[in-house]
């Protein structure tokens, strides 16, 4: 099971392969791409690298070493259930993957298609997309300084204002009848949780004494809530609140003021939203900048906006005749 898991992820990684290269069969644009120089017939016969304690030659193919910085890389690219599979389990499919992809390119630059166009259009557009992720790292990284964290941290905690909470316990039945002798017999004295563990109809709160842990007020059922934060501290409900879920018997035990979050837990959700917007910043300032054209798809000059009618003046009304 495992192993066919693991195949079938490697064979997605393959296809991906494939895919780019059957991509690289259709017509390249007709812009004329920047000259570059030819690459050799062959894969460039780099001289073998020093192997070291951190990235060992794990295999060699006609010559060609292969790493364990290769094997790693490749296992990135897998899903993530098998990225958790013990290295030792996938590593023989993996490295027998790997000899097969050296195996193919080697072919491949055998047959000269390093000096295609095709190819050589698919590696400009590539390098196009590596340059715009780490143009767009480099703007982020000096942008979210911590002045800008601090503020976007503020801002926060002003949209996200501290709200009051209630701990309470509660004792759910079906009738208001059971509900009112409930209540008769906590004013005699009756334990609260024990009449909860015995009669409350909620059973996950039942089993913790009808605890229900500390909630804001928009967390519960209006009803429920109303009477909650209009009792104080140590206060039973006098009669039973009625919602969808039947009578509720509440006791309060506690109030307070819901502690905010600090800086450090809000933080990568903080970094998300400044580096979405400086993105969008970003792209707005190069285009203000730019001379941008656009044309039809078929490559005609797009039609000219018809400026917009210009409203008719408004017609007086008939002036009424002088009162005699």
């Amino acid at each position: 099971m495992v192993q066919r898991v693991f195949r079938t992820a490697l064979l997605s990684v393959a296809a991906c392969g494939i895919a780019l290269a059957a991509h690289a069969q259709t017509p390249a644009p007709q812009t004329p791409a920047p000259a570059t120089p030819a690459p050799a017939a062959s894969a460039p016969a780099a001289a073998p690298a020093a192997s070291t304690p951190a990235d060992p030659v794990v295999a060699r193919v006609n010559g060609e070493e292969l790493h364990k910085s290769d094997v790693t890389r490749m296992v990135s690219q897998l899903p993530p259930q098998v990225q958790q599979m013990p290295i030792e389990m996938i590593y023989p499919a993996v490295i027998d993957q790997l000899i097969s992809g050296k195996l193919v390119s080697s072919a491949g630059y055998k047959a000269g298609l390093a000096d295609s166009a095709e190819v050589k259009d698919e590696i400009k557009r590539a390098e196009e997309r590596a340059v715009q992720r780490a143009y767009i790292q480099k703007e982020i990284k000096a942008r979210v300084t911590p002045e800008a964290l601090n503020k976007a941290y503020q801002d926060y905690l002003k949209e996200n204002p501290a709200q009051e909470e209630v701990k309470a316990a509660h004792i759910l039945v079906e009738k208001e009848d059971e509900a009112k002798a409930i209540i008769a017999q906590l004013k005699k004295g009756a334990d609260f949780a024990k009449l909860a563990k015995e009669k409350s109809k909620d059973a996950a709160a039942a089993a913790q004494g009808g605890d229900l842990g500390y909630f804001t007020k928009d967390a519960m059922v209006e009803p429920f809530a109303n009477a909650a934060f209009a009792m104080k501290p140590g206060e039973v409900s006098k009669e039973p609140v009625k919602t969808q879920f039947g009578w509720h018997i509440i006791k309060v035990e506690d109030k307070r003021t819901q502690p905010q979050p600090t800086l450090e837990e809000v933080k990568p959700q903080l970094e998300q939203a400044l580096s979405k917007d400086i993105v969008t910043a970003l792209v707005e300032e190069l285009r203000g900048k730019a001379k941008v054209e656009t044309f039809q798809i078929d490559g005609s000059p797009m039609p000219k906006e018809e400026p917009a009618a210009a409203p008719a003046p408004a017609t007086p009304a008939p002036a009424e005749p002088a009162k005699k």
